[in-house]
């Protein structure tokens, strides 16, 4: 379970401000191995026909049929990783007249120790989504994984693979080697409104199948933690081991993904987030074909439109997203807008908040045109957009489509010019995100990959046209400061 403190908003950056507070995600645990299977023999989340919970009675409804057939849908998986301890004693600030001690002397011992791998054990929940094993989680759950073992309501357990995972929507797929299993219904989470009763079942605390209710509170609710989910808020009880478990409605459809918390405590305190399941079905479809997510960029900073912004804009009304800042070259910059501009509306859709911005466009897809409703110079006007990729300048290096469980793990980009002089090397990309088999070996963010097998590289496609013909173990050429050092990368 992770926790980021809550930042004030700040110009030229979307933030919510709600003080007092931490988000956790409602795991024990924590990127999981990048393997790639090609899955298409069973359609995702097969929707069965399943027996309408009971209409509501005095008191609330009855949620008694849906846990008799839905709830062995619902599964427990136990994360095993490794993170790394350092020696906690800093000596180098002890007086010369006490470097003599025997105290001294003993701490002294450790002060040399290289730091050791600690083993970790994390909880979380998942939902089968196909018949023959496919396995719908947070990404948060699964987070430096070296082994996942997903456990079914029958007590039959299996070693997971991850398929791949997105931590802008904190979504994950894993697969399982069983078959006929059954599988959730998916509803509509645009027909929720507050008000309305929910169900969860996960493992809190480890817990199996703990069955949890309560309503909806609110919808499209934007967190402070980098992420483009319209989460629907809930007062359903949630705790850690939560994290993953199906939310269904009334109907025993799942609307959503049960995945943070608000909490002074790290417990339930009332305020419980869950991804609509909408947004995890794209998503974990884009894993299952690729092996990967991209989502849609403008190339923007946006801020709130407060009353004072709105009058000096002459808006009437404080409504939209007022462009802070524009990236030189990006699709915003290309289709006109500057800062100043207010993003009225995205293909006729309202933009009522800065938060809507970032969700409504990152869940697009790259290359897709939109057509935004701006103000701009105290007047309306229309502008055209072609969307960019988050990954641009920062691809992730995998093999192509066909290329089966060869994914390196490494999100790289070329070296600026400076970078390489000050670096002092001809060539080489620059690791900025770092998962899977590469984690593993232990390649880090800031490294400098110089080659693979030998072979310089100095793009994206350069790695993905080695990986290609590469075998089962890679050695990677990494220059880390002024080190150079060949890591051997197992690819499985």
């Amino acid at each position: 379970m992770k926790n980021t403190q809550i930042m004030a908003a700040v110009a030229a950056c979307l933030a919510v401000a709600i003080g007092g507070f931490t988000i956790y995600q409602t795991s024990y645990a924590g990127s999981p191995p990048a393997v790639r299977l090609d899955h298409k023999s069973v359609p995702l989340f097969n929707n069965p026909p399943a027996a309408v919970a009971n209409a509501a009675v005095v008191g609330g409804p009855n949620f008694s049929s849906i846990v008799k057939r839905f709830g062995p849908t619902v599964v427990h998986i136990n994360v095993r990783g490794e993170t790394v301890a350092h020696s906690a004693a800093d000596l180098s600030q002890v007086p010369p007249q006490l470097r003599n001690s025997p105290f001294f002397q003993f701490f002294q011992q450790f002060q040399n120790q290289s730091p050791q791998e600690v083993p970790t054990e994390g909880l979380g929940s998942g939902f089968i989504i196909s018949s023959d094993g496919l396995v719908l989680t947070n990404a948060h759950v699964v987070k430096g994984a070296k082994s996942v073992t997903v456990t079914l309501t029958d007590h039959r357990s299996y070693k997971a693979k991850v398929l791949g995972t997105d931590s802008k929507t904190d979504i994950a797929v894993l697969k399982i080697a069983a078959h006929n299993l059954p599988t959730v219904r998916v509803g509509d989470p645009s027909k929720l409104e507050p008000g309305d009763w929910v169900l969860a079942i996960g493992s809190p605390y480890g817990f199996y199948n703990t069955v949890t209710a309560g309503i909806v509170s609110a919808k499209s609710r934007a967190l402070p933690d980098d992420s483009m989910v319209p989460f629907i808020q809930t007062d359903v009880a949630v705790n850690p081991g939560n994290s993953g478990g199906p939310l269904f409605n009334t109907q025993g459809d799942v609307v959503g993904i049960n995945s943070q918390i608000f909490t002074q405590t790290g417990a339930f305190e009332g305020l419980s987030f869950a991804i609509p399941i909408n947004v995890a079905e794209t998503v974990a479809q884009q894993i299952i074909e690729h092996g990967r997510v991209e989502h849609a960029k403008l190339g923007i900073a946006v801020q709130t439109v407060s009353q004072q912004l709105a009058t000096s804009f002459g808006l009437q009304t404080p409504r939209g997203a007022l462009v802070a800042q524009v990236t030189d070259g990006s699709p915003a910059a290309k289709a006109g807008l500057k800062a100043g501009d207010i993003i009225l509306s995205v293909n006729g859709q309202p933009v009522n908040d800065s938060s809507d911005l970032p969700m409504m466009i990152g869940l697009m897809r790259p290359g897709q045109k939109v057509e935004l409703g701006i103000w701009t110079n105290h007047h309306k006007a229309d502008l055209s957009a072609t969307l960019g990729s988050w990954s641009e300048g920062s691809l992730v290096a995998d093999a192509g489509n066909g290329v089966t469980g060869h994914g390196l793990g490494l999100q790289v980009r070329p070296l600026d010019a400076s970078e390489r002089a000050q670096a002092q090397v001809h060539n080489g990309l620059l690791v900025q995100g770092v998962n899977g088999p590469a984690e593993q070996a232990g390649v880090q963010p800031g490294d400098i990959l110089l080659a693979i097998d030998g072979k310089p590289v100095d793009s994206v496609a350069q790695v993905r046209a080695i990986l290609k013909g590469a075998g089962n173990t890679v050695a990677l050429l990494i220059q880390r400061g002024s080190n150079r050092i060949f890591v051997p990368v197992d690819l499985g």
